[in-house]
């Protein structure tokens, strides 16, 4: 009887599910298709009422709060939504798991659940 985790031959299973993997012979290929796919939006200048209100939530950010930021990259608004594992007001970016936002490509920000 093999041991656990290895097949009927010995090998790991993690060797074998390798071979089942996809194969992508077009490296990178549907990456730039995901970036084909999106609109180009003019940005958005936010009003002086909007300004105060991202201005009142930012303030009110700590970090480890699940968020919602819909933000400009590029050519167009995505939404990343995250813990924050970083906010800093001198230098104007959020950082939110792995992805720094400067704040002032923000043009919504959200609180979904409040740090313990």
């Amino acid at each position: 009887m093999p041991e656990q985790g290895r097949t009927a031959n010995g090998k790991p299973r993690a060797d074998r599910a390798a071979q089942f993997m996809p194969f992508a012979a077009l490296r990178g290929y549907y990456e730039l298709i995901r970036t084909r796919e999106r609109v180009v939006e003019p940005r958005h200048e936010l009003t002086e009422e909007e300004a105060v209100a991202l201005s009142r939530i930012v303030s009110q950010v700590q970090r480890g709060d699940l968020v919602r930021v819909v933000h400009y990259d590029q050519d167009a608004y995505i939404t990343t939504t995250g813990r924050v594992t970083r906010i800093d007001l001198i230098f104007r970016t959020i950082r939110i798991v792995k992805t720094t936002i400067s704040l002032d490509d923000v043009r919504e920000l959200a609180i979904l659940e409040r740090a313990c």
